[in-house]
Parts: structure tokens; sequence; C-alpha cells
């Protein structure tokens, strides 16, 4: 079983307390409100606290970017977000532990069809400031173009745009309840949902956090915290090279700070 040694429990919960940044904004992750979460994240949260034999605290925000910038000012020790390369200049992600998918939603007589189709010129994509699908997209888009706002599907209908993105189980429930809208099916991006702390930590915290996020995995405890939070058991991520993953991670930091 992977425990966490007195040096990496201060290392990583350096005031004694671990504190982890939660994202309420993405449901299959979290639920519940900021005084009793529940989910995934905090589940994960609470065990990595339990192996280094630490009290937990969860901070709780409604978007990814807030999530993102609590850890980075050093306001959270831990969070719970999308591997993203805007993302891993300040943070050191684990391996996956869950893979959802981000989907686009058109009005239902709209005449784009297929994922290819919305990148053309004139077709605007609502998207919620900050979050995997504005930060993958904003980055690969060649023609269409990307509109903020707190939320993807709310800047879509407010302005009229001609795409919504979102991840797959909420916008797929949106969709059933407003006929008027419908689903492109497949994805255009696959969302890799994984632990994260600071680049500042020592090399043996962020090799802990990925050993027990693989056996996390391996033992059926993601499995489990997704059937409890009511969300696909399959959204669980598939054990993956630790070794070549650390090494990428490395050479990543490398390039990023030089040797």
């Amino acid at each position: 079983m992977t425990t966490g040694t007195p040096a990496i429990a201060k290392d990583l919960a350096p005031h004694g307390t671990l504190r982890a940044s939660i994202n309420l904004g993405n449901p299959v992750l979290a639920q519940g409100t900021a005084t009793a979460p529940a989910g995934i994240t905090v589940d994960l949260a609470r065990e990595i606290a339990a192996r280094l034999d630490v009290p937990v605290e969860l901070l709780c925000f409604d978007a990814a970017r807030k999530s993102y910038e609590a850890m980075a000012e050093g306001r959270a020790d831990l969070c719970f977000l999308a591997v993203e390369p805007a993302r891993e200049a300040e943070v050191a992600f684990t391996v996956p532990y869950v893979v959802i998918e981000g989907v686009y939603a058109v009005p239902r007589d709209s005449d784009l069809t297929t994922v290819a189709e919305v990148d053309r010129p004139g077709v605007r994509i609502g998207v919620k400031r900050g979050s995997a699908n504005d930060l993958f997209l904003s980055r690969t888009l060649r023609h269409a173009s990307v509109v903020r706002g707190e939320d993807g599907v709310e800047a879509f209908r407010a302005e009229g745009l001609e795409v919504a993105a979102g991840i797959r189980q909420p916008m797929a429930e949106f969709v059933a309840a407003h006929p008027e809208l419908r689903l492109i099916e497949d994805r255009f991006m696959q969302i890799r949902q994984a632990v994260g702390t600071t680049r500042t930590r020592h090399p043996e915290t962020v090799r802990f956090l990925h050993d027990l996020v693989e056996e996390l995995k391996a033992n059926g405890f993601v499995a489990n915290a997704l059937r409890r939070a009511h969300q696909p058991e399959t959204l669980a991520a598939h054990s993956l090279a630790l070794g070549a993953d650390l090494g990428s991670a490395r050479d990543r930091r490398t390039a990023v700070r030089g040797p």
C-alpha cells in the first residue's frame, strides 16, 4: 500500500493540513455545496490526506480556473484538473484517474453535423472561461472562434452562438431537456483529469502522488467513487506506464525551466 513519509507530508502539506482545491463547476468530478462537497475528487483528497496521516481542508470553487489559481497562488496544496499545456508550466500532474469527453451542442436545425465542420470561419463556440475546453480549443482551432463566459451554454444561448462546448454528461442532460438543441455525438477532445501540485514539490512527493493514483485505479477505489457519485465507472482511466510518464514530466519541467 502506498503511504507517505513524514518528509513527503511536510513537503505536500507544509501547514500541517492538506489543502485540496475542489472544482464544483465540473459535476462529473464534484457535487454538492462548498459546505458539503462530495464526489470523486473529494474522496481522492481525503484518501491522500489519510495516506499522509494529516487532516484535509477542502477549498471549493465554481470554476477550474479558480481552483488552479488557488494552488498557483499558494492557497492550496493540491488540485484536481485537466492536464493541459497551459497549466503544466506550474502544475506537476499525476497520470489521469478519469478521462471524460468534450462535446459540442448545436441548434437542431444547424447544418453542422461533425466535429470537423465546426472549425470553419464564422462559427462561434461558447466555452466556460478557463476550462479545459477553453484551453484546448483556444490552441487548436484554426478558423472558428471561442466566446468565453461564466458558462459555455449560457454564453451560447445569450449571444446566439452557433455552437456550445462542454463535458458530455451535463451537455447530454441539457440537450435532453431542450429539444431545440442536439449533440454532435463525436467528441472533440478527451479530457484527462489528474491530481496536481506545484512544481516546487520534491520528486519523491510527485512520485508518491503518481503511485497512489495508480494504486487507486488498480484496486477499484476510483471506479467505486464514480459509482457512489452516480457517474459511469467507465470514466476511470486505465493504468499507464508510470516510469515513462514521470520521465516525460521531468522532460517538460526541464524544457520550461532549463537545465
